[in-house]
Protein backbone atom coordinates (compact mmCIF):
# COMPACT_ATOMS: atom_id res chain seq x y z
CA UNK A 1 0.00 0.00 0.00
CA UNK A 2 1.31 3.57 -1.08
CA UNK A 3 1.42 5.90 2.47
CA UNK A 4 3.81 9.10 1.98
CA UNK A 5 3.30 9.23 5.61
CA UNK A 6 4.30 5.89 6.59
CA UNK A 7 7.79 5.26 8.25
CA UNK A 8 8.27 2.04 6.23
CA UNK A 9 10.47 1.83 3.18
CA UNK A 10 8.41 -0.05 1.02
CA UNK A 11 5.22 1.73 2.04
CA UNK A 12 6.20 5.26 1.11
CA UNK A 13 8.43 3.74 -1.76
CA UNK A 14 5.66 1.58 -3.31
CA UNK A 15 6.55 -0.88 -6.24
CA UNK A 16 3.19 -0.86 -7.04
CA UNK A 17 2.39 2.59 -6.92
CA UNK A 18 5.32 3.46 -9.39
CA UNK A 19 4.67 0.93 -11.73
CA UNK A 20 0.86 2.64 -11.92
CA UNK A 21 2.65 5.92 -12.55
CA UNK A 22 4.38 4.60 -15.35
CA UNK A 23 1.03 2.97 -16.98
CA UNK A 24 -0.57 6.27 -16.20
CA UNK A 25 2.37 8.25 -17.81
CA UNK A 26 2.35 5.96 -20.98
CA UNK A 27 -1.28 6.43 -21.53
CA UNK A 28 -0.76 10.50 -20.88
CA UNK A 29 2.28 11.09 -22.91
CA UNK A 30 0.53 12.85 -25.22
CA UNK A 31 -2.10 13.85 -24.00
CA UNK A 32 -2.21 18.10 -24.62
CA UNK A 33 -4.73 18.71 -22.17
CA UNK A 34 -3.40 17.34 -19.22
CA UNK A 35 -0.28 18.17 -19.87
CA UNK A 36 -1.24 21.96 -20.62
CA UNK A 37 -2.70 21.72 -16.78
CA UNK A 38 0.16 20.48 -15.36
CA UNK A 39 2.72 22.50 -17.10
CA UNK A 40 0.30 25.48 -15.54
CA UNK A 41 -0.08 23.93 -12.20
CA UNK A 42 4.24 23.73 -12.75
CA UNK A 43 4.56 27.54 -13.34
CA UNK A 44 2.65 28.49 -9.80
CA UNK A 45 6.11 27.40 -8.28
CA UNK A 46 4.66 24.83 -5.85
CA UNK A 47 5.98 21.85 -7.57
CA UNK A 48 4.25 18.98 -8.98
CA UNK A 49 3.39 15.08 -7.55
CA UNK A 50 5.27 12.39 -8.78
CA UNK A 51 2.98 11.43 -11.09
CA UNK A 52 2.55 14.62 -12.56
CA UNK A 53 6.15 15.14 -13.37
CA UNK A 54 6.15 11.09 -14.66
CA UNK A 55 3.75 12.39 -17.65
CA UNK A 56 5.87 15.66 -18.48
CA UNK A 57 9.02 13.02 -18.30
CA UNK A 58 6.89 10.75 -20.34
CA UNK A 59 5.72 13.49 -22.77
CA UNK A 60 6.28 12.93 -26.92
CA UNK A 61 5.07 16.36 -27.90
CA UNK A 62 8.28 18.73 -29.07
CA UNK A 63 7.04 22.14 -28.19
CA UNK A 64 5.62 20.61 -25.01
CA UNK A 65 9.26 19.71 -24.56
CA UNK A 66 10.49 22.78 -25.03
CA UNK A 67 8.07 24.91 -22.75
CA UNK A 68 9.02 22.30 -19.91
CA UNK A 69 13.02 23.43 -20.59
CA UNK A 70 12.10 27.11 -20.60
CA UNK A 71 9.80 26.39 -17.81
CA UNK A 72 12.79 25.13 -15.86
CA UNK A 73 14.94 27.84 -16.75
CA UNK A 74 12.71 30.01 -15.51
CA UNK A 75 12.15 28.36 -11.97
CA UNK A 76 16.00 27.92 -11.41
CA UNK A 77 16.43 32.01 -12.18
CA UNK A 78 13.78 32.23 -9.74
CA UNK A 79 14.58 30.34 -6.83
CA UNK A 80 18.71 30.15 -7.55
CA UNK A 81 19.07 33.53 -10.07
CA UNK A 82 22.29 32.79 -11.97
CA UNK A 83 24.70 31.32 -8.69
CA UNK A 84 26.10 28.43 -9.31
CA UNK A 85 27.70 26.70 -5.99
CA UNK A 86 30.97 24.80 -6.07
CA UNK A 87 32.35 22.39 -3.70
CA UNK A 88 34.66 19.20 -3.90
CA UNK A 89 34.63 15.58 -2.59
CA UNK A 90 37.33 14.26 0.02
CA UNK A 91 37.78 10.66 0.13
CA UNK A 92 39.14 9.44 3.04
CA UNK A 93 39.30 6.01 2.49
CA UNK A 94 38.24 3.08 0.32
CA UNK A 95 38.04 0.48 2.74
CA UNK A 96 34.86 -1.18 2.39
CA UNK A 97 33.13 -4.17 3.21
CA UNK A 98 29.87 -4.21 0.69
CA UNK A 99 29.59 -6.09 -2.56
CA UNK A 100 27.80 -3.25 -4.79
CA UNK A 101 28.66 -4.33 -8.16
CA UNK A 102 28.74 -0.88 -10.18
CA UNK A 103 31.29 0.00 -7.32
CA UNK A 104 35.38 -0.50 -7.48
CA UNK A 105 35.48 0.18 -4.13
CA UNK A 106 33.50 -3.28 -3.39
CA UNK A 107 35.04 -6.00 -0.89
CA UNK A 108 35.61 -8.71 -3.62
CA UNK A 109 37.91 -6.20 -5.51
CA UNK A 110 41.31 -7.36 -4.88
CA UNK A 111 43.32 -5.28 -7.07
CA UNK A 112 42.35 -1.51 -6.11
CA UNK A 113 45.02 -0.27 -4.05
CA UNK A 114 43.27 0.25 -0.34
CA UNK A 115 44.01 3.15 1.17
CA UNK A 116 42.52 5.06 4.31
CA UNK A 117 44.26 8.54 4.81
CA UNK A 118 45.56 9.40 8.83
CA UNK A 119 44.60 12.82 10.42
CA UNK A 120 47.80 14.32 8.72
CA UNK A 121 47.25 13.09 5.49
CA UNK A 122 43.61 14.70 6.00
CA UNK A 123 45.03 18.05 7.07
CA UNK A 124 47.52 18.24 4.14
CA UNK A 125 44.19 17.42 1.97
CA UNK A 126 42.65 20.14 3.24
CA UNK A 127 45.36 22.86 2.56
CA UNK A 128 45.55 21.90 -0.66
CA UNK A 129 41.98 22.02 -1.18
CA UNK A 130 42.23 25.11 0.67
CA UNK A 131 44.95 26.56 -1.70
CA UNK A 132 42.63 25.75 -4.56
CA UNK A 133 39.81 27.98 -3.30
CA UNK A 134 37.75 25.78 -1.44
CA UNK A 135 35.58 26.80 1.40
CA UNK A 136 32.93 23.32 1.06
CA UNK A 137 33.74 19.85 0.61
CA UNK A 138 31.86 16.74 1.02
CA UNK A 139 33.48 13.87 2.35
CA UNK A 140 33.10 10.01 1.02
CA UNK A 141 34.00 7.01 2.59
CA UNK A 142 33.91 3.08 2.05
CA UNK A 143 31.37 1.40 4.92
CA UNK A 144 34.00 -0.72 7.01
CA UNK A 145 33.25 -0.76 10.62
CA UNK A 146 36.42 -1.17 11.49
CA UNK A 147 38.64 0.64 9.42
CA UNK A 148 36.31 4.02 8.61
CA UNK A 149 33.84 3.55 12.04
CA UNK A 150 31.60 6.61 13.22
CA UNK A 151 34.61 7.76 15.71
CA UNK A 152 36.87 8.56 12.22
CA UNK A 153 34.63 9.81 10.78
CA UNK A 154 34.26 12.26 13.61
CA UNK A 155 37.59 12.97 13.97
CA UNK A 156 38.43 13.53 10.16
CA UNK A 157 35.68 16.44 10.55
CA UNK A 158 37.14 17.57 13.83
CA UNK A 159 40.34 17.80 11.93
CA UNK A 160 39.01 19.80 8.41
CA UNK A 161 36.87 22.47 10.65
CA UNK A 162 40.18 23.04 12.30
CA UNK A 163 42.82 23.01 9.78
CA UNK A 164 43.31 26.78 8.77
CA UNK A 165 45.97 27.88 6.08
CA UNK A 166 46.55 31.84 4.57
CA UNK A 167 43.10 32.56 3.94
CA UNK A 168 41.98 29.55 3.60
CA UNK A 169 38.96 27.60 5.41
CA UNK A 170 36.34 24.91 4.69
CA UNK A 171 32.94 26.37 6.12
CA UNK A 172 30.66 23.79 5.57
CA UNK A 173 31.51 19.76 5.42
CA UNK A 174 28.85 17.70 3.67
CA UNK A 175 29.13 14.35 4.59
CA UNK A 176 28.20 11.09 2.45
CA UNK A 177 28.61 7.66 4.34
CA UNK A 178 26.84 4.90 4.91
CA UNK A 179 23.26 4.76 6.12
CA UNK A 180 23.90 4.50 10.23
CA UNK A 181 21.86 4.42 13.41
CA UNK A 182 19.84 7.59 14.57
CA UNK A 183 22.34 8.14 17.45
CA UNK A 184 25.25 8.84 15.57
CA UNK A 185 23.37 10.87 13.29
CA UNK A 186 23.06 13.24 16.24
CA UNK A 187 26.76 12.58 16.60
CA UNK A 188 27.38 14.14 13.24
CA UNK A 189 25.14 16.96 13.73
CA UNK A 190 27.23 17.80 16.59
CA UNK A 191 29.61 17.94 14.84
CA UNK A 192 28.50 20.66 12.82
CA UNK A 193 28.08 18.77 8.95
CA UNK A 194 25.81 20.80 7.05
CA UNK A 195 24.29 18.52 4.59
CA UNK A 196 24.11 15.02 4.95
CA UNK A 197 23.89 12.91 1.69
CA UNK A 198 23.00 9.61 0.66
CA UNK A 199 22.33 7.96 -3.08
CA UNK A 200 19.63 5.61 -3.27
CA UNK A 201 21.75 4.13 -6.13
CA UNK A 202 18.32 2.50 -7.14
CA UNK A 203 14.64 2.70 -5.84
CA UNK A 204 13.34 -0.57 -7.42
CA UNK A 205 13.97 -3.18 -4.63
CA UNK A 206 14.79 -6.37 -6.56
CA UNK A 207 17.36 -4.49 -8.34
CA UNK A 208 18.35 -3.19 -5.29
CA UNK A 209 19.14 -6.56 -4.20
CA UNK A 210 20.78 -7.93 -7.27
CA UNK A 211 22.91 -4.87 -6.80
CA UNK A 212 23.75 -4.83 -3.27
CA UNK A 213 24.72 -9.08 -2.94
CA UNK A 214 26.37 -8.64 0.32
CA UNK A 215 27.29 -6.16 3.09
CA UNK A 216 25.17 -4.29 5.67
CA UNK A 217 24.09 -2.34 2.17
CA UNK A 218 22.29 -5.22 0.92
CA UNK A 219 19.07 -4.17 3.59
CA UNK A 220 17.02 -1.60 1.08
CA UNK A 221 14.96 -0.96 3.86
CA UNK A 222 17.60 0.52 6.70
CA UNK A 223 19.37 1.85 3.55
CA UNK A 224 15.88 3.94 1.96
CA UNK A 225 14.66 4.96 5.78
CA UNK A 226 18.04 6.17 6.50
CA UNK A 227 16.76 10.05 5.50
CA UNK A 228 13.63 9.48 8.64
CA UNK A 229 16.97 8.49 11.10
CA UNK A 230 19.17 11.63 10.06
CA UNK A 231 16.03 13.36 10.48
CA UNK A 232 15.01 12.07 13.87
CA UNK A 233 18.96 13.00 14.64
CA UNK A 234 18.66 16.48 14.35
CA UNK A 235 20.12 16.87 10.80
CA UNK A 236 17.19 18.72 9.03
CA UNK A 237 19.39 19.30 5.23
CA UNK A 238 19.42 16.07 3.55
CA UNK A 239 20.29 15.26 0.13
CA UNK A 240 18.85 12.64 -1.92
CA UNK A 241 19.95 11.14 -5.28
CA UNK A 242 19.94 8.35 -7.74
CA UNK A 243 22.59 6.47 -9.73
CA UNK A 244 21.29 6.69 -13.59
CA UNK A 245 21.60 3.91 -15.57
CA UNK A 246 21.45 0.92 -12.66
CA UNK A 247 17.51 0.68 -13.43
CA UNK A 248 14.85 2.03 -15.69
CA UNK A 249 15.19 6.14 -15.39
CA UNK A 250 11.80 6.74 -15.44
CA UNK A 251 11.00 4.43 -12.53
CA UNK A 252 13.70 5.98 -10.37
CA UNK A 253 12.38 9.76 -11.74
CA UNK A 254 9.02 8.39 -9.73
CA UNK A 255 10.51 7.07 -7.18
CA UNK A 256 13.11 10.03 -6.38
CA UNK A 257 10.04 12.27 -5.75
CA UNK A 258 8.01 9.92 -3.90
CA UNK A 259 11.00 9.87 -1.76
CA UNK A 260 10.84 13.98 -1.52
CA UNK A 261 7.12 13.82 -1.14
CA UNK A 262 7.60 11.63 1.49
CA UNK A 263 10.23 13.44 3.54
CA UNK A 264 7.57 16.44 3.29
CA UNK A 265 4.77 14.39 4.44
CA UNK A 266 6.92 13.60 7.52
CA UNK A 267 8.93 16.23 8.50
CA UNK A 268 8.10 19.24 6.81
CA UNK A 269 10.90 19.34 5.02
CA UNK A 270 11.99 17.78 1.42
CA UNK A 271 15.43 17.66 0.33
CA UNK A 272 18.33 19.93 0.56
CA UNK A 273 19.90 19.08 -2.62
CA UNK A 274 19.01 16.01 -5.59
CA UNK A 275 21.93 14.62 -7.00
CA UNK A 276 21.94 12.95 -10.59
CA UNK A 277 25.22 10.97 -11.60
CA UNK A 278 25.13 8.64 -13.95
CA UNK A 279 27.41 5.36 -13.99
CA UNK A 280 30.89 6.25 -14.56
CA UNK A 281 34.07 3.69 -15.98
CA UNK A 282 36.02 3.21 -13.15
CA UNK A 283 38.30 -0.21 -12.22
CA UNK A 284 36.95 -3.23 -12.82
CA UNK A 285 33.59 -1.52 -13.78
CA UNK A 286 31.56 -1.53 -17.27
CA UNK A 287 28.70 0.93 -17.10
CA UNK A 288 27.30 -1.10 -20.31
CA UNK A 289 26.96 -3.90 -18.32
CA UNK A 290 23.81 -2.67 -16.52
CA UNK A 291 21.53 -2.05 -20.22
CA UNK A 292 20.05 1.52 -18.77
CA UNK A 293 22.08 3.81 -20.12
CA UNK A 294 20.81 7.49 -19.76
CA UNK A 295 21.70 9.47 -22.92
CA UNK A 296 22.65 13.02 -23.28
CA UNK A 297 19.03 14.13 -24.10
CA UNK A 298 16.77 12.16 -21.49
CA UNK A 299 19.37 13.39 -18.85
CA UNK A 300 18.81 16.80 -19.98
CA UNK A 301 15.34 16.16 -19.38
CA UNK A 302 15.17 15.00 -16.27
CA UNK A 303 17.31 17.60 -14.69
CA UNK A 304 14.54 20.09 -16.39
CA UNK A 305 11.88 17.91 -14.75
CA UNK A 306 13.10 17.92 -11.24
CA UNK A 307 13.77 21.47 -11.41
CA UNK A 308 9.84 21.76 -12.13
CA UNK A 309 8.98 19.06 -9.50
CA UNK A 310 10.51 20.36 -6.60
CA UNK A 311 11.42 24.32 -7.72
CA UNK A 312 13.03 24.11 -3.76
CA UNK A 313 15.84 21.70 -3.86
CA UNK A 314 19.75 22.88 -4.95
CA UNK A 315 20.46 20.36 -8.02
CA UNK A 316 24.17 18.66 -8.53
CA UNK A 317 26.31 17.47 -11.03
CA UNK A 318 29.79 16.59 -10.46
CA UNK A 319 32.51 16.01 -12.53
CA UNK A 320 31.56 12.73 -13.49
CA UNK A 321 30.14 14.54 -16.37
CA UNK A 322 32.26 16.66 -18.88
CA UNK A 323 32.09 20.55 -19.71
CA UNK A 324 29.42 20.49 -22.44
CA UNK A 325 27.07 18.62 -20.58
CA UNK A 326 27.57 20.28 -17.75
CA UNK A 327 27.16 23.70 -19.21
CA UNK A 328 23.65 22.61 -20.70
CA UNK A 329 22.62 21.54 -17.09
CA UNK A 330 23.11 24.80 -15.57
CA UNK A 331 20.59 26.07 -18.06
CA UNK A 332 17.66 23.63 -16.97
CA UNK A 333 18.26 23.65 -13.30
CA UNK A 334 21.92 22.50 -11.50
CA UNK A 335 22.57 25.12 -9.01
CA UNK A 336 25.53 22.99 -7.64
CA UNK A 337 28.52 21.72 -9.16
CA UNK A 338 32.46 20.18 -7.95
CA UNK A 339 35.06 21.54 -9.66
CA UNK A 340 39.25 20.15 -9.39
CA UNK A 341 37.88 17.47 -8.30
CA UNK A 342 39.70 14.20 -7.24
CA UNK A 343 37.83 11.08 -6.61
CA UNK A 344 40.77 8.88 -5.33
CA UNK A 345 41.53 8.37 -1.65
CA UNK A 346 44.53 11.58 -1.18
CA UNK A 347 44.58 12.57 -4.74
CA UNK A 348 44.73 16.38 -3.78
CA UNK A 349 47.93 16.86 -1.73
CA UNK A 350 50.02 14.39 -3.63
CA UNK A 351 48.47 12.96 -7.34
CA UNK A 352 48.41 8.94 -7.34
CA UNK A 353 50.48 6.86 -9.86
CA UNK A 354 48.62 5.27 -12.44
CA UNK A 355 49.55 2.08 -10.88
CA UNK A 356 48.23 3.26 -7.81
CA UNK A 357 44.75 4.76 -8.55
CA UNK A 358 41.97 4.05 -5.72
CA UNK A 359 39.75 6.78 -7.65
CA UNK A 360 35.88 5.73 -7.33
CA UNK A 361 35.29 6.50 -10.82
CA UNK A 362 36.25 8.33 -14.15
CA UNK A 363 36.39 11.96 -13.77
CA UNK A 364 34.98 13.66 -17.11
CA UNK A 365 35.60 17.46 -16.38
CA UNK A 366 39.49 17.74 -15.70
CA UNK A 367 39.63 20.99 -15.53
CA UNK A 368 41.34 23.18 -12.67
CA UNK A 369 38.82 25.55 -10.05
CA UNK A 370 39.94 28.30 -11.77
CA UNK A 371 39.47 27.34 -15.28
CA UNK A 372 36.21 26.40 -13.95
CA UNK A 373 35.39 29.41 -12.13
CA UNK A 374 36.27 31.80 -15.08
CA UNK A 375 34.31 29.09 -17.63
CA UNK A 376 31.29 29.95 -14.90
CA UNK A 377 31.53 33.76 -14.98
CA UNK A 378 32.06 33.75 -19.03
CA UNK A 379 28.96 31.85 -19.09
CA UNK A 380 27.41 34.47 -16.92
CA UNK A 381 26.84 32.71 -13.41
CA UNK A 382 28.23 33.75 -10.61
CA UNK A 383 30.75 31.16 -8.43
CA UNK A 384 29.62 30.65 -4.90
CA UNK A 385 31.61 29.69 -2.41
CA UNK A 386 29.01 30.75 0.24
CA UNK A 387 28.43 28.71 3.37
CA UNK A 388 26.58 31.46 5.20
CA UNK A 389 23.13 30.33 5.71
CA UNK A 390 24.55 26.61 7.33
CA UNK A 391 26.29 28.87 10.05
CA UNK A 392 23.82 31.27 10.57
CA UNK A 393 21.36 29.00 10.99
CA UNK A 394 19.26 28.48 8.08
CA UNK A 395 18.80 25.26 7.72
CA UNK A 396 16.42 22.40 7.13
CA UNK A 397 12.30 24.48 7.60
CA UNK A 398 14.01 28.41 7.75
CA UNK A 399 15.83 27.54 4.69
CA UNK A 400 12.40 25.81 2.96
CA UNK A 401 10.30 29.06 4.16
CA UNK A 402 12.64 31.53 2.38
CA UNK A 403 13.30 29.50 -0.91
CA UNK A 404 10.15 28.58 -1.37
CA UNK A 405 8.68 32.53 -1.45
CA UNK A 406 11.49 33.07 -3.33
CA UNK A 407 13.66 35.35 -0.70
CA UNK A 408 16.87 33.62 -0.08
CA UNK A 409 18.13 35.79 -3.30
CA UNK A 410 17.98 38.51 -0.41
CA UNK A 411 20.98 36.44 1.50
CA UNK A 412 22.75 34.59 -0.98
CA UNK A 413 23.05 36.96 -3.69
CA UNK A 414 25.09 39.18 -1.89
CA UNK A 415 26.40 36.54 0.15
CA UNK A 416 27.96 34.79 -3.53
CA UNK A 417 29.72 37.93 -4.58
CA UNK A 418 31.86 38.55 -1.37
CA UNK A 419 33.04 34.94 -1.55
CA UNK A 420 33.70 35.19 -5.25
CA UNK A 421 35.40 38.10 -4.27
CA UNK A 422 37.72 36.31 -1.33
CA UNK A 423 38.54 33.70 -4.45
CA UNK A 424 39.45 36.61 -6.49
CA UNK A 425 41.88 38.38 -4.08
CA UNK A 426 43.16 35.02 -3.04
CA UNK A 427 43.55 32.56 -6.00
CA UNK A 428 42.36 33.42 -9.23
CA UNK A 429 44.46 33.82 -12.03
CA UNK A 430 45.21 37.18 -13.05
CA UNK A 431 43.01 36.99 -15.88
CA UNK A 432 39.76 35.01 -13.96
CA UNK A 433 40.32 38.07 -11.80
CA UNK A 434 39.54 40.47 -14.53
CA UNK A 435 36.57 38.85 -15.59
CA UNK A 436 35.21 38.83 -11.57
CA UNK A 437 35.77 42.21 -11.00
CA UNK A 438 33.72 42.70 -14.08
CA UNK A 439 30.93 40.71 -12.96
CA UNK A 440 31.10 42.18 -9.35
CA UNK A 441 30.37 45.34 -10.32
CA UNK A 442 27.49 44.33 -12.92
CA UNK A 443 26.12 42.09 -10.61
CA UNK A 444 25.80 44.90 -7.50
CA UNK A 445 23.20 46.69 -9.59
CA UNK A 446 20.91 43.19 -9.37
CA UNK A 447 20.89 43.96 -5.00
CA UNK A 448 17.42 45.39 -4.38
CA UNK A 449 17.51 46.51 -1.08
CA UNK A 450 20.00 49.81 -1.14
CA UNK A 451 20.86 49.00 2.31
CA UNK A 452 22.46 45.67 1.44
CA UNK A 453 24.03 46.84 -1.62
CA UNK A 454 25.49 49.67 0.22
CA UNK A 455 26.71 47.14 2.96
CA UNK A 456 27.82 44.70 0.45
CA UNK A 457 29.98 47.56 -1.64
CA UNK A 458 31.66 47.98 1.80
CA UNK A 459 32.20 44.76 2.61
CA UNK A 460 33.76 44.06 -1.10
CA UNK A 461 36.28 47.00 -0.70
CA UNK A 462 37.16 45.42 3.36
CA UNK A 463 37.78 42.25 1.58
CA UNK A 464 39.97 43.86 -0.45
CA UNK A 465 41.77 45.34 1.94
CA UNK A 466 42.59 41.98 3.54
CA UNK A 467 39.38 41.50 5.50
CA UNK A 468 37.38 38.12 5.83
CA UNK A 469 34.05 36.30 6.01
CA UNK A 470 31.38 38.32 5.76
CA UNK A 471 27.88 37.68 5.65
CA UNK A 472 24.80 38.01 6.09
Amino acid sequence: MYDPKSPKAEEFISHEEVLATLEYADKNKNNTGLIDEIIAKAKLRKGLSHREASVLLACEIPEKNEEIFELARQIKDDFYGNRVVLFAPLYLSNYCVNGCVYCPYHKKNRHIPRKKMTQEEIRREVIALQDMGHKRIAIESGEDPVNNPIEYILESIDTIYSTKHKNGSIRRVNVNIAATTVENYKKLKEAGIGTYVLFQETYNKESYERLHPTGPKHDYAYHTEAMDRAMQGGIDDVGLGVLFGLENYRYEFAALLMHAEHLEAVFGVGPHTISVPRVRPADDIDPSAFGNAVSDDIFAKIVACIRVSVPYTGIIVSTRENKETRERLLGLGVSQISGGSKTSVGGYYNPEPEDEDSAQFEVNDRRTLDEVVKWLMELGYVPSFCTACYRAGRTGDRFMSLCKNMQIHNFCHPNALMTLKEYLEDYAKPETKAVGEALIQKELSRIPSDRIRKLTEENLVKIGNGLRDFRF
